[in-house]
């Protein structure tokens, strides 16, 4: 029987201070999998993923990485590992392909600069491989972490927020690799905030609250739990009335997201929004997608 890429069996930390950032949480990433790990800020994303790095050490549960045990074979489950870390750590005097050889030299790994090539070549940077780390900009570093986590070639591949603060080029060009080491075989769990990404790449979705998994399914699966439509629309004038407050799902400056249901449903809410006096512009009926969900359940609704 194939052994999962990923097991968090009740998984617990509490820090000194008294934190209980994760609470029993347990799951399974499957071999070959694309998965999404979410949740807000708080959530205990960040401690699974180091607990998982072993740069911390969990209160109780296990990890096991392809079959093995994280806390008693710890290199073992490391070297089935390629993490991305969301913090940019770097070490100020190499250059990049320099950096890259040192990080092959890690795991025993010599003369494999034509995998290197590749890696830069995929990510951008082969312009780049004879410059400085220090000198390149915050987009540049982050792509250096991704090629760091790749050079041993981990079965498993874990993008802790890889797209946060870089441009549109990068996005695709990342993905496009990360797609092809996908159909490889390669298991990736990515956490990120553009739940766009992760409703287009991921095949399942955790989502973290309070240290707790709130939700876990397919994405199909989680977006046809939503039940009726969403209603979309620009404020230009005015604010929503009080009786609407409880359909909001999201507001970002003027737009807003309301929760809609059947045909007249709708159409009180559009009886609503007029009787309230408000000019309302680029009116959307549609499905919800992944931030609606994960807005629902962080939120505590259904």
């Amino acid at each position: 029987m194939t052994q999962p890429a990923l097991s968090f069996e009740s998984l617990e930390k509490t820090y000194p201070n008294g934190v209980r950032a994760l609470k029993g949480v347990s799951f399974t990433v499957e071999e070959g999998e694309f998965f999404g790990l979410l949740g807000p800020n708080g959530a205990g994303k960040t401690t699974l993923i180091t607990s998982l790095a072993g740069l911390t050490k969990p209160t109780g549960g296990r990890i096991f990485v392809r079959g093995i045990d994280r806390a008693k074979d710890p290199r073992g489950a490391a070297r089935n590992l390629g993490i991305v870390p969301q913090e940019i750590t770097f070490d100020p005097f190499l250059t990049v392909r320099e950096t890259l050889r040192y990080q092959s030299g890690y795991w025993g790994i010599v003369k494999n600069d034509d995998w290197i090539d590749e890696i830069l070549e995929n990510l951008g940077l082969l312009d780049k491989a004879e410059a400085n780390v220090r000198a390149l900009s915050g987009g540049m570093k982050r792509r250096v972490l991704v090629a760091q986590a790749l050079v041993h070639k981990p079965p498993v591949i874990v993008l802790d927020e890889p797209t946060a603060g870089v441009d549109v080029e990068l996005r695709e060009n990342l993905w496009t690799f990360i797609g092809g080491l996908h159909k490889k075989g390669h298991t990736i769990v990515l956490t990120t905030h553009y739940l766009a990404e992760a409703q287009a790449l991921c095949r399942r979705v955790a989502i973290l609250k309070e240290g707790r998994i709130a939700a876990l399914d397919s994405t199909e699966k989680l977006l046809s739990r939503f039940e009726g439509r969403v209603l979309r629309c620009r404020l230009e004038e005015g604010d929503l009335p009080a009786e609407l407050a409880g359909r909001v799902l999201r507001r970002h400056g003027a737009d807003v997201v309301l929760r809609a249901g059947d045909a007249e449903d709708v159409r009180g809410l559009l009886g609503a929004l007029h009787d309230a006096g408000l000019r309302a512009e680029n009116l959307t009926l549609g499905q919800p997608d992944l931030e609606d969900v994960f807005l629902a359940v962080t939120a505590g609704a259904k």
